[in-house]
């Protein structure tokens, strides 16, 4: 089974670049305080180090 991850966006997305606007609603993102349940693959986890400064991940136990 893979691993899960969640993620929630605790920053807004007024003020940064819009690649990184796009990849915010691109992981399922939309309000702040939203959160989400992705898989852990590479892809996943490369979109969330783009924009680590506006989301916190937790690992699914």
């Amino acid at each position: 089974m893979a691993q899960r991850i969640i993620i929630r966006l605790v920053r807004s997305t007024i003020g940064v670049l819009p690649k990184q606007r796009a990849t915010v609603r691109s992981l399922g993102l939309r309000k702040i305080g939203s959160k989400v349940e992705q898989e852990a693959s590479p892809a996943i986890l490369g979109m969330v180090k783009v924009v680590s400064h506006l989301v916190s991940v937790e690992e699914r136990i």
